[in-house]
């Protein structure tokens, strides 16, 4: 159990995000992003699979065959692609993610990029995980390509360009 690295590696995370958020006017979003990881149902799991390289959640679906945090985890935090996931008329309906929401998204897997890579991240290394490790099939066609579309800037353009520019959007998405 690795109780305090994982505090920690928390902490940083949100500290990341929070100045990831904050670049981009998203100030309440980045004072309370994740702050389920402190629950019981997140922390103490997140303790126990703890590795320091990638998610416990991760460590956890290879033991479980799933991570118990991560569904509390995605079903309180808007943020997350897989929370605006529905069922209409027996079929999953994959809404589009609020502008606000997928401006945090992004600070979220900029921020986890950082803090798992460390010294080898650089401003492709989230676009890299968007293309190889994400379920594109399961998230809005709209909010996809929104999300490529940005992670390709910060690709192309770096970071303080790119979150000026989300800066922009959300403010433009409030008219």
């Amino acid at each position: 159990m690795h109780i305090l690295k994982h505090f920690f590696t928390v902490c940083r995370h949100r500290r990341a995000v929070r100045r990831l958020c904050f670049k981009c006017g998203l100030i309440r979003q980045g004072l309370t992003h994740d702050l389920s990881k402190f629950s019981a149902a997140e922390f103490w799991s997140g303790a126990k699979y703890y590795q320091g390289y990638r998610s416990p959640q991760a460590k956890e679906r290879e033991v479980s065959g799933y991570s118990a945090a991560w569904l509390h985890h995605k079903g309180r935090n808007k943020h997350h692609f897989e929370y605006w996931t529905d069922f209409a008329d027996g079929k999953k309906v994959y809404v589009e993610m609020p502008p606000k929401y997928l401006a945090e998204m992004i600070c979220d897997r900029v921020a986890a990029s950082k803090i798992y890579l460390k010294n080898k991240y650089n401003d492709g290394s989230a676009l890299e995980y968007f293309e190889t490790k994400t379920d594109k099939a399961g998230m809005n066609t709209k909010t996809a390509e929104a999300l490529e579309y940005f992670l390709t800037m910060l690709k192309d353009k770096g970071e303080n360009y790119t979150f000026k520019q989300l800066k922009t959007y959300i403010k433009l998405s409030k008219k």
